[in-house]
């Protein structure tokens, strides 16, 4: 195992690592010391940070968290540029789908600890292999119909998948929002834990998993994303298209 701390450890403003002795890396969004406010900047580094994290072969699981009490519930929508401009879109357009490719070439077991609300971008949540929630979490994709757009980054593809189509639609199309306890019922996480006994949890499974041999966890990853990788591939760039025409046309709403 690597002793040097890797160079990307440092390189992302809203993204804090940290790795122990068994591989395990533990990335916690952040902004500021306290909760992620997702922003245009965001957007282009988590790009490349989940590409630093796949291609570091001394990662052998993987924790997703925020910070405090909101795994992600706000968004600075004017830092995203403006959207109805179709130049300005294309960067989006590459960004969107290819933070999600990269979550999903992560090549070893990735656990999501939702730690508090998670309102928007929780596509990212869903290409995980095991998802915790504490108790006080709560699943929504807010911003979409918000901002009057399809909701086409992903969530069209896989909120459909885990609650099945007819709930999956119903979900976005109504921006419902569910508790720990649905979201439980309903498949969407694996096990609610007190708030304060979340990310002790998913240490606690994440060093189960690191007894593996690392080629076992590596190909297990594999196998297991393969069809979602085939189904992202499939509808998530004709998603961001649908998406990109409802946001130009924002100009012309009156």
């Amino acid at each position: 195992m690597a002793t040097v701390q890797p160079e990307y450890f440092s390189k992302y403003e809203n993204l804090i690592f940290t790795r122990d002795e068994q591989g395990i890396l533990t990335v916690r969004m952040h902004t500021q010391g306290g909760p992620l406010v997702f922003t245009g900047k965001t957007h282009r580094e988590f790009v490349d940070a989940f590409y630093d994290i796949s291609r570091d072969r001394d990662n052998r699981v993987v924790i997703l968290t925020g910070t405090g009490n909101a795994w992600m519930d706000q968004i600075d929508f004017a830092s995203l540029g403006d959207v109805t401009n179709p130049r300005e879109w294309d960067k989006t357009y590459w960004e969107g789908k290819k933070v999600l490719q990269n979550l999903l070439d992560i090549e070893v077991p990735v656990i999501t600890a939702v730690n508090g609300p998670a309102l928007l971008h929780t596509e990212y949540i869903l290409t995980s292999d095991i998802v915790l929630a504490a108790q006080s979490a709560v699943f929504q994709d807010m911003p979409h119909l918000n901002a009057g757009i399809v909701p086409g980054d992903g969530v069209h593809v896989l909120w459909p998948l885990v609650l099945g189509p007819s709930r999956g639609r119903y979900f976005l199309l109504t921006q419902q929002k569910l508790t720990a306890q649905e979201a439980l019922d309903l498949g969407v996480v694996n096990e609610m834990l007190p708030d304060e006994k979340l990310m002790e949890r998913a240490q606690q499974l994440a060093e189960q998993l690191a007894h593996q041999p690392t080629l076992t966890l590596r190909y297990t990853r594999v196998a297991l994303t393969q069809r979602l990788k085939r189904l992202v591939s499939e509808g998530l760039g004709y998603g961001l298209v649908l998406e990109g025409i409802t946001a130009t046309d924002l100009r012309n709403a009156s």
